[in-house]
């Protein structure tokens, strides 16, 4: 199955609302990200679940302790039980996404990477635009 086939199920998996909001997030980050290179990870390893399942655009070289290097999404999208979650992958500060977006976003959790909501109705799309736009600016890769 190739990778736009494995975020069409996914997203035709997710229930009712959800698969809306999950469809429209995924057009806006390919608004934002129109030639990226596009990821599935299924959150297995094996066959042991170890994580919800990720839609991955763009990518990135991460370098982690000791010098290792992996490649690696820009933007993430990710419904899990509690609703959504947006992720910006590989910003230096990770004080930054709370400091500049929190107080717009509407009701979110921000994390150094991660924005998480329960709905789309909870958020300020224009604000989320900006933050996906700033990490992909940020992390220097090409779109």
């Amino acid at each position: 199955m190739t990778v736009k086939n494995q975020i069409a199920t996914y997203i035709a998996s997710q229930p009712g609302p959800k698969r809306g909001e999950m469809d429209a997030l995924h057009r806006l980050v390919l608004r934002v990200m129109p030639k990226c290179r596009l990821s599935f990870l299924d959150g297995k390893d094996g066959e042991k679940t170890v994580t919800n399942p990720n839609i991955g655009y763009g990518v990135q070289t991460l370098t982690y302790a000791g010098g290792k290097t992996r490649e690696f999404y820009q933007i993430g999208l990710s419904a899990n039980t509690a609703g959504i979650s947006v992720y910006i992958i590989g910003l230096a500060d990770k004080k930054h996404l709370a400091a500049v977006y929190g107080k717009t976003i509407g009701k979110a959790s921000i994390s150094g990477y991660c924005i998480k909501f329960r709905t789309l109705d909870d958020i300020n799309l224009d604000v989320l635009e900006a933050a996906i736009r700033h990490g992909v600016e940020a992390t220097g890769q090409a779109v």
